[in-house]
């Protein structure tokens, strides 16, 4: 009996690492679920509506104008011309390519303007407002 309690003593020649592969799997898939999960943008308080739409579509472009006047495509800052021209690139990519246009409340209605009017030169049929449901918070 005391020579089947030796033999059991005896040192791993190797190591298991399967339960560190395991711990390590859940790790990654966690990095990603949380880096995807946050949503790249700037922020703006929308008017409010009434309406209900859903605008989400597959490459839909974002023109944000904030409440100084910057304005920004897809969280990147552009003037009117880059704005004209990197819209006419994904036009011409996607010639029904959608945008939505997020203002903030206390926008300038000129920059408002002028970006519509833009769209407009560039024949972007498919244009959609964001707003904010009345009785909501945030922004």
């Amino acid at each position: 009996m005391s020579a089947d309690i030796k033999g059991d003593n005896q040192p791993y020649d190797d190591i298991n690492i399967t339960p560190m592969l395991d711990l390590a799997y859940v790790l990654l898939v966690t990095f990603i679920i949380l880096t995807t999960a946050s949503v790249q943008g700037v922020k703006v308080r929308s008017p409010q509506t009434q309406a209900q739409n859903n605008l989400a579509k597959p490459q839909t472009r974002a023109v944000t104008i904030t409440a100084d006047g910057a304005v920004y495509l897809d969280a990147y800052p552009v003037d009117m011309r880059q704005l004209h021209d990197t819209l006419a690139q994904y036009k011409s990519a996607n010639p029904n390519l959608p945008v939505v246009l997020k203002a903030d409340a206390a926008a300038q209605y000129d920059k408002v303007m002028e970006v519509l009017e833009t769209v407009k030169q560039l024949d972007i049929t498919e244009i959609g407002l964001v707003t904010k449901r009345a009785g909501s918070d945030g922004g």
